[in-house]
């Protein structure tokens, strides 16, 4: 079961890794091509609609321009002619029925009087105040909604000139075609059109639904593009079109703008973006189809494929693990004659060869382990034994001295406790008996042991001291085993320290 469960993991791997190597370049051509295609179709749809805009603004421009002209053509035939009222009357009537763009046609004198008019009844214009715009030399004002729910403004024109102060000739422009042409543009089912005039205010709507935005007087000085083309205008080569992507209480839209420079206007052209790249997002869902239809198509042929080609190299996966487990003797059984069975017969000759190796090494590491046992016994024994051997040889000198009986049965009674734990660390060796802590005073352990190697450092023509602390100093630990180290430490002080030196145990 084990090994048919990393057949199906390798097989599988194999089958992803197989699918990856065509379809890894598959996906990135596909993602090369989504963001050309996704470009190429910003580029196209921008340059589309900023044409559609450029015609806009270039008709709105010459609407608003032709009425100002007729304005002026007006004014010439009011200002050249010594024409009775009546008959500056009927001129301003006649305009007015002939052009619909005006709703009303008033003279004023320098006081802004009204003098002659073709309304019927009290004209209430009055001349553009300073805040109006001068469009070849007729004052404009800014939009207002009249009581037909229509944008208008009013506009002036000066008769005579400056100096001789002949009046104004006033109009009320009706801009309802301008509203109409805003409402003919149209960019796929959801673009529309927005005119903006020169301080932000909203003048038309294309979208039936947002003309209220219109009535309430909304300021689009804040819109992306309003704010692009304001930019652009402190540059030196100031460009009259902008485009940019943004987001709507509709949704994420492509916007484009054009300028109109005569009237300092902008017309500017929404479309929701997932109508304006629809055709991209469309290429985009079928690739990632097909993308994935050779993904599963690889992985299928790729998992047939691997189970032929993995079960050798699983047979030869389940041979090199039976040196891990000890057992030498099994080997692999591969029928193919490839590089497979090559590596095979390899790894059968490499376990013949581990068996030879495996009884070489146990000769030697019996031998090494013997040698071992017998240096360290040797070096360990050295010690104890030398301190029993000086301790008789000055036990025959000074057996009268009552105080060195005692330090020689206490050395001996020592020394031999530590023998005696040796060989008894020597019978064990195949089975090591575990360390005794114990509670063990330090200083009395090192001061007894000062004591025994004291005969030892006097040989060797050094001064053998200590420097303890105060009072016991207790730890947890095999009195034998720390002896033992303690004894090294100090021997290789000795080893180290030329004759007439100070070892210091401290």
């Amino acid at each position: 079961s084990s090994d048919h469960d990393s057949l199906k993991k390798i097989t599988t791997r194999f089958a992803f890794l197989l699918a990856a190597a065509a379809v890894v370049p598959l996906l990135a051509y596909g993602a090369v091509s989504i963001v050309s295609l996704r470009s190429g179709t910003r580029q196209t749809v921008v340059q589309g609609n900023l044409n559609v805009a450029r015609r806009a603004a270039e008709q709105i421009q010459l609407y608003v321009v032709s009425s100002f002209r007729i304005l002026k053509a007006v004014a010439a035939d009011l200002e050249h002619t010594q024409l009775e009222r009546w008959q500056q009357e009927r001129i301003l009537k006649n305009f007015a029925l002939e052009f619909p763009e005006f709703r009303e046609l008033t003279v004023l004198d320098e006081a802004g009087r009204p003098v002659v008019s073709s309304r019927i009844g009290t004209s209430n214009v009055v001349v553009p105040g300073p805040e109006s715009v001068n469009i070849e030399d007729v004052l404009m004002s800014s939009f207002s909604v009249d009581d037909d729910l229509l944008p208008s403004a009013t506009v002036g024109v000066r008769l005579g000139n400056a100096q001789t102060g002949s009046g104004w000739l006033v109009g009320r422009i009706n801009l309802e075609e301008l509203w109409r042409m805003v409402d003919r543009i149209r960019i796929g089912e959801h673009g529309f059109a927005l005119l903006v005039g020169a301080r932000g205010q909203l003048l038309a709507h294309g979208d039936p639904g947002a003309k209220d935005r219109v009535v309430k007087g909304e300021n689009l000085l804040t819109h992306p593009l309003v704010q692009q083309l304001l930019a652009d205008r402190a540059l030196p080569a100031p460009s009259n079109v902008a485009n940019a992507e943004y987001e709507t209480p509709h949704g994420p839209v492509l916007g484009v703008a054009a300028h109109i420079p005569a009237l300092d206007w902008t017309v500017v052209v929404e479309q929701l973006q997932s109508e304006a790249y629809s055709t991209a997002m469309r290429l985009q869902q079928q690739l990632g189809i097909a993308i994935g239809i050779a993904l599963l198509v690889m992985v299928a042929v790729g998992y047939n494929c691997g189970r032929g080609f993995i079960e050798p190299i699983l047979s030869l996966m389940r041979g090199t693990r039976t040196p891990s487990e000890g057992r030498l003797d099994e080997r692999v059984a591969v029928a193919t004659t490839d590089e497979l069975g090559q590596l095979a017969h390899a790894f059968n000759n490499m376990a013949d060869r581990l068996v030879e190796l495996q009884e070489d090494v146990k000769k030697k590491e019996r031998q090494a382990v013997f040698g071992r046992v017998a240096v360290g016994l040797v070096h360990d024994l050295s010690h104890p034994i030398q301190n029993i051997g000086n301790s008789c040889k000055l036990i025959v000198k000074m057996f009268d001295d009552q105080e060195y009986r005692e330090s020689f049965r206490r050395t001996v009674e020592r020394e031999l406790a530590e023998v005696k734990r040796m060989m008894d660390d020597l019978r064990n060796i195949a089975k090591p008996v575990p360390l005794e802590k114990f509670p063990l005073d330090v200083n009395r352990a090192l001061t007894e042991l000062a004591e025994s190697m004291l005969t030892t450092a006097e040989r060797a023509g050094l001064t053998l001291e200590t420097d303890l602390v105060f009072g016991p100093l207790y730890v947890e630990g095999d009195l034998f085993a720390l002896n033992r180290v303690y004894r090294n430490l100090i021997t290789n002080a000795f080893q180290a320290t030329p004759p007439g030196g100070r070892v210091l145990i401290r």
